[in-house]
């Protein structure tokens, strides 16, 4: 390894030399010296008696002004220079020889002009400039340091880069090659992701098999899923279970502002892994580069294009029968991807790689808990119930952030209260213990988490109450309701969402019941729930304003939003945003009246959290048991029948 380092030095000095070994370059850094040189050890007279060009053999004496004067007054000059500081005067040509004076004026002398109009001795004007070392100095040098500047930092550049003029071109430095020993037990989660992807570790390994069977090989996978569930630690397991070559590189790393730039990375990219095959290319955020061409709009997209048109090329065109080369994509945008991209003979499959449920959330968690000092009381299933709806990547931040709390209050071990912190930092945002706020604004935020809490424990439906505080937390919460489900939800009945609507509006009506004038608190609430609302009539088909029609549709399948919408009639814009009015108004109506027939539950956790500012799930059923209220365990209680969305 040493001498390889060496190696990879001594190359590169090389390489920054490389513009010095020019010899043009040499030519012009040596001209430039020598009449430097020359005009320094032999200088010349610019001007003779007759205003041409002096000779080489010249003689060149330095004298004082007097000396020049009474040389002038004995008849020995027959020309005079006179310029701004200096005086040249040539002599008379005596035994073959002429010799040049050259004086250096100390005061202007009047009487010069006189002295040498009297003798007949001929003057005039010369200029001191020297126009080729102007020239020199003043454009080729500045030219000249610009050139080698620009030289050095474009191999610089190039070498950075990976090549090519600027470096743009290329892809050596853009790929991270390797060979992963990461393995199928190191991602927990996940279980039928990873059996979709076995069987490719399987060909890789024993290609020959299904070659004589006549099977074709797949030439790429797509895998696909929400930020953080492990799509690329999925790609190293394949490579990592094969042992094979794992070539990875981000989509967003082929387009440049040149026009055929990224075509040329692609072409390099295959060429690279054919020659290490079999092996396994992994392109990050595959959306990046293979977005839709119909959705591409005027112009300003001829790069994205020819590289989309590259890659396709390139996965129809190479042969792994021999030696294998499998892509594997992840994108969590789908949706968006060119179905030239999609179909089969190049991204044969498409894997969905998921949230983990449950059961995936404790593996994931047993997983990033090694290494971590976690006290014998800790339960991961606890932890788990407490998490659903997050990611793997959630999951392990949440270890890490339990573990820094326990460093930072010098324990020795993880404890629980440390877990459950770190969830809610996970979900709420950090508590901002410094933040004043007033007595009246502490009770308005009481008021306002309670009637949240109350709303959720007595309707059907809605998700149960894990914790309630009017600590301050994140950007602009000054209290949270933590409502966490056991399990993910992957559809939601109608009777759900409408508790879900009940539940955000239950902090605005408690501030009317119970305060009696109402706050900038319940704007979020009132927003999700408006949006709620909508999508039930515009997406679900649950309201009779549109009927079964779908108006709008939500294009960010993983991301969430993005809803675009679709053309209807200004008729049915106007009912459906009256629907949408009309149904906020009855369901607020419904909050408001079953807040009051629990205006005692309310009342009694509202002092408690005023005094204690954090209380439990379970001490949330406790204070309405106590006043003789019911909490929803089955049945139909607090659901008004009018549900008519």
């Amino acid at each position: 390894m040493a001498n390889q380092k060496n190696n990879n030095n001594d190359n590169n000095n090389n390489d920054d030399k490389g513009f010095f070994n020019n010899p043009i370059l040499v030519f012009v850094i040596f001209s430039i010296v020598s009449v430097m040189v020359f005009k320094t050890l032999f200088p010349q007279d610019d001007m003779n008696a007759n205003g041409a060009a002096g000779t080489f053999g010249q003689q060149q004496k330095i004298v004082s002004y007097s000396d020049l004067k009474k040389l002038i007054n004995d008849g020995s000059i027959e020309y005079v220079g006179i310029g701004a500081t200096t005086i040249k005067a040539t002599g008379k040509v005596a035994n073959g020889e002429q010799v040049t004076y050259k004086v250096q004026r100390v005061v202007p002398d009047a009487a010069l002009i006189s002295t040498l109009e009297s003798k007949g001795v001929a003057y005039g004007a010369f200029s001191e400039e020297n126009l080729l070392g102007d020239m020199l100095f003043g454009w080729v040098l500045p030219i000249l340091i610009f050139f080698l500047i620009w030289s050095f930092l474009a191999k610089r550049m190039a070498k950075s880069m990976g090549g090519g003029i600027l470096g743009m071109g290329g892809s050596k430095k853009m790929i991270n090659s390797e060979k992963p020993n990461v393995k199928f037990e190191d991602m927990a989660g996940n279980k039928e992701a990873k059996e979709e992807v076995a069987e490719i570790v399987d060909f890789l390994k024993s290609p020959d098999r299904y070659v004589n069977l006549g099977a074709q090989i797949p030439k790429g996978v797509l895998l696909v899923g929400p930020p953080g569930t492990g799509k690329t630690l999925l790609a190293k397991a394949v490579a990592g279970e094969a042992d094979v070559e794992f070539l990875s590189v981000t989509g967003s790393s082929f387009i440049e502002m040149f026009v055929g730039v990224g075509a040329s990375r692609v072409r390099d990219l295959f060429e690279q892994a054919k020659k290490v095959a079999p092996a396994i290319i992994f392109i990050d955020e595959i959306d990046a580069i293979g977005k839709s061409r119909a959705s591409g709009g005027i112009g300003g997209n001829d790069e994205r294009e020819q590289t989309l048109n590259q890659l396709l090329a390139e996965m129809d065109g190479f042969s792994s029968a021999g030696a294998p080369v499998i892509v594997l994509a992840a994108t969590n945008r789908p949706e968006i991807l060119d179905p030239a991209l999609l179909r089969p003979g190049r991204f044969d499959r498409q894997v969905l790689v998921d949230k983990p449920d449950l059961e995936g959330r404790v593996e994931i968690l047993n997983v990033h808990i090694k290494g971590v000092k976690v006290g014998k009381n800790v339960d991961l299933r606890e932890i788990a119930v407490m998490t659903a709806g997050l990611a793997g990547a959630d999951l392990a931040n949440i270890i890490n952030e339990a573990a820094l709390l326990a460093g930072r209050g010098n324990k020795d071990e993880v404890s629980p209260e440390h877990f459950k912190e770190a969830v809610e930092r996970q979900i709420a945002g950090l508590e901002k213990k410094s933040r004043r706020i007033s007595p009246k604004e502490r009770e308005i935020v009481a008021y306002h988490e309670s009637g949240h809490a109350v709303m959720a424990e007595v309707t059907k439906g809605a998700k149960k109450v894990n914790k309630v505080s009017i600590v301050p937390r994140g950007l602009a919460a000054l209290g949270y309701t933590l409502n966490t489900p056991e399990e993910n939800k992957y559809l939601m009945q109608k009777h759900e969402l409408i508790a879900e609507v009940d539940v955000l509006l239950g902090g605005r009506a408690a501030e009317q019941v119970f305060i009696g004038e109402i706050s900038t608190g319940a704007g979020n609430d009132l927003e999700r729930a408006t949006e709620i609302i909508k999508a039930m009539a515009s997406v679900y088909g649950m309201s009779e304003v549109a009927g079964l029609m779908v108006l709008s549709r939500q294009t960010n399948q993983f991301l969430g939003g993005g809803q675009t919408s679709k053309d209807y009639s200004d008729k049915l814009a106007q009912d459906l945003d009256q629907h949408i009015k009309n149904t906020l108004n009855e369901r607020y109506d419904h909050v408001v009246k079953t807040l009051s027939e629990y205006r005692e539950s309310v009342e009694l956790m509202t002092k408690e959290l005023l005094k204690v500012e954090v209380i439990s799930g379970e001490r949330v059923r406790e204070l309405i048991k106590q006043t003789g209220k019911e909490i929803y365990e089955g049945g139909d209680l607090h659901q008004d029948g009018k549900n008519n969305l």
